[in-house]
């Protein structure tokens, strides 16, 4: 997904999540992970999220479990403001279709291996910086023809 409209699809997302049930934080984290494959939003990115969601009263706090956990509900507001955004929420599922496809094509192994490239680069050898480089230059030839339909 685009980063600058990242932000924004993850708010419709939650709405959307809690339209159907109120849901705690890490539950919310979770469920978008195993429903839209989101690879793992992070705390950091959900709970500011959320508290801006509760500030602009498009979700509440229904109750507190056990240890301080907050459930949180969609308000009448916050179903308004879903409704009124349902293009943007049906351009987010399409985002999210299309890199749960990517991920079933291998793109989630593809990101591993680019953050392990990218954290072993300042020990690799000149040699080594050839060779990846020589490998990423003909995988993105291969790829881009392939999308040109060529072989």
């Amino acid at each position: 997904m685009e980063r600058p409209k990242y932000r924004g699809y993850l708010k419709l997302l939650i709405l959307n999540l809690l339209e159907e049930k109120p849901l705690h934080g890490y539950g919310i984290m979770a469920e978008l992970e195993k429903r839209y494959e989101i690879p793992g939003p992070s705390a950091g990115a959900i709970y500011p999220l959320l508290a801006n969601l509760k500030r602009n009263n498009l979700i509440e706090v229904v109750e507190t479990e056990k240890r301080e956990k907050k459930l949180y509900k969609i308000t009448e507001k916050g179903r308004a403001y879903l409704q009124e955004h349902q293009n943007e929420l049906k351009e987010a599922l399409e985002k999210v279709e299309r890199f749960r496809e990517f991920s079933r094509l291998g793109g989630r192994e593809l990101f591993k291996t680019i953050k392990e490239v990218m954290e072993a680069l300042p020990s690799l050898s000149d040699s080594q910086k050839v060779e990846i480089s020589e490998e990423i230059e003909n995988f993105t030839k291969r790829i881009k023809l392939i999308l040109l339909g060529g072989e």
